[in-house]
């Protein structure tokens, strides 16, 4: 009886043992797999040709955001509220992304640059009345600028970069004296600095900010026939020499005007900083996007993601990143930036991992042929459309750069 018994319990034992393998096996595999269930043709987003579907149903709903005012204004104060810098960014990301669909939809070319001249006359007024710092955070009043007066090279590029884009489209008369006394402006307080940089806070100049201004004054360049190739040159070489992290060999996120290092590599830097140096220098920029992608990308299961430090890098973390997941060090403003650098370099491979844990953790509703992903702010959606967008707008820059490289000018 109590062999019987014995040999029940072992028999009942190895079918546990055997039920608990079985089931490790099996969400294994279904782990394995489970990306592809989450996984979209790259076409529904991005189109070599014209616009993705997702790209059209997202672009609808921040025309909607711009063009009935009392859709965006709890969302642009809600963003505000966590981050004023990201209501002049997701300004910025938005309009790169409708003069570049501009050109990929010229049956809508004039809605998008009547909104895209809404968001720059809003944001330039909003500079004059308010001020520098309506755009910049907090800390950013609590100590003085080195060089007088005041600017911020966050405002001055990215405005800058808008005005650009824009005349890329179509020239605009009243544009033109705008973007060039701008660039003008750059190129003074950039070149008092040893390092050719300027400040975007007191003393704390950005690389995302000053390869903002480079891309600014390269487009400029085309639009106006001055060049300023020669200073661009000469800020990149200066980079390579004393604004590259030795470990890694990224540039540094910021630091002094004196080139003192102030933040390490950072992917909600580096991502953007190697796309807009494609029109400055596209070795360089490739060179910076191949050592992001070694030192910053990853992928589990299949999902693609973005850290946004280095695992060498030690130091203190910031608001830019965003809610970083812990163990696996997934930032969510890396991972957005990353989608620009890998579809600005064509990294296919990259893009599909990103868009693997887009359609998992992004949870979007489709409503009325407009396109939300809860789990982003309007930065958020700006970023992703743009990467969805860009192309046209920086490959006209470089087919005309030759007329322009060899003259003479400021």
């Amino acid at each position: 009886m109590q062999r019987t018994a014995s040999i029940r319990f072992a028999s009942r034992s190895k079918r546990i043992v055997l039920g608990v393998v079985c089931l490790t096996l099996a969400t294994a595999v279904w782990l394995s797999f489970m990306h592809v269930f989450f996984s979209t043709g790259c076409s529904d987003y991005y189109s070599e040709d014209g616009t993705g579907t997702k790209a059209r149903q997202l672009a609808a709903r921040h025309v909607a955001l711009w063009t009935k005012p009392h859709l965006g204004r709890g969302e642009m104060a809600r963003m505000r509220s966590s981050c004023a810098e990201w209501d002049l960014m997701a300004r910025t990301f938005f309009v790169l992304a409708l003069t570049n669909m501009s050109l990929r939809e010229p049956d809508k070319q004039q809605l998008y640059l009547d909104v895209a001249d809404r968001i720059i006359g809003e944001t330039i007024r909003l500079e004059a009345e308010e001020g520098i710092y309506h755009f910049l955070m907090d800390y950013g009043q609590y100590g003085s600028f080195v060089n007088k007066p005041a600017r911020s090279l966050f405002l001055d590029g990215e405005i800058a970069l808008m005005l650009g884009a824009r005349q890329m489209v179509k020239i605009r008369e009243d544009y033109r004296p705008l973007l060039s006394q701008r660039v003008d402006m750059m190129i003074d307080y950039m070149s008092r600095s040893s390092v050719l940089s300027a400040e975007s806070y007191p003393d704390e100049c950005w690389t995302f900010c000053n390869s903002v201004a480079l891309a600014a004054m390269t487009i400029s360049d085309v639009l106006d026939g001055r060049n300023h190739s020669d200073f661009c040159s000469k800020w990149v070489e200066t980079a390579k020499g004393e604004l590259v992290d030795p470990q890694t060999g990224i540039l540094y996120s910021s630091y002094t005007l004196d080139g003192v290092p102030k933040d390490g590599p950072e992917g909600s830097t580096v991502w953007m900083v190697s796309h807009c140096l494609q029109l400055v220098d596209e070795e360089f920029a490739k060179d910076q996007y191949i050592r992001a992608k070694r030192e910053l990308a990853r992928s589990f299961l299949g999902f693609g993601f973005a850290r946004e430090w280095p695992e060498s890098w030690k130091g203190p973390r910031d608001i830019d990143a965003g809610q970083v997941i812990p163990v696996l060090q997934a930032s969510p403003s890396s991972s957005g930036l990353a989608f620009v650098a890998a579809r600005s370099f064509g990294d296919t491979s990259l893009l599909k991992a990103l868009l693997a844990s887009l359609q998992l953790g992004g949870f979007s509703r489709e409503k009325d042929d407009t396109l939300t992903f809860y789990t982003c702010n309007q930065l958020g959606e700006a970023v992703l459309l743009y990467s969805m967008a860009t192309g046209p707008i920086w490959q006209k820059v470089k087919d005309s750069q030759p007329a322009t490289k060899h003259q003479s000018g400021k």
